[in-house]
């Protein structure tokens, strides 16, 4: 199993960004605008709209507003487990983002794609 890890310093404050990545329903469309263009939720279910045109189904598996730390999963034939936690570090806060793929083969594009959402998240918060 592939698994890609990227962290980013972000200037808003640890609750500021968390209000925005911790939010399941709207998170991605509101910190990578442009990047995303539509998030629709269902529950525990989210449809994801990319600027490419890709469309990923999404499954929540756990909020941590504590650890500031949330867990979702792409429903489909990959696996694809993925969390984002923000950070206090006294200068702002930092993004943790960690996918863990199969098959390996896909973890090219993945974190790629992880590379130009980090740049519009950091622009955004």
């Amino acid at each position: 199993m592939a698994s890609i890890r990227k962290e980013v310093q972000l200037s808003s404050t640890a609750d500021d960004a968390w209000k925005v990545i911790g939010d399941f329903a709207t998170g991605p469309s509101r910190m990578a605008p442009g990047f995303v263009v539509d998030t629709r939720a269902d529950g525990d279910q989210r449809t994801v709209t990319f600027a490419d045109g890709t469309v990923a189904q999404e499954r929540l598996i756990a909020v941590d507003h504590d650890a500031r730390r949330i867990v979702y999963a792409l429903v489909g034939p990959e696996h694809d487990n993925a969390s984002m936690q923000v950070v206090d570090d006294g200068h702002g806060c930092r993004l943790i983002w960690i996918h863990d793929v199969l098959p390996d083969g896909v973890a090219a594009r993945i974190e790629a794609a992880m590379t130009q959402g980090l740049a519009v998240i950091r622009r955004t918060l």
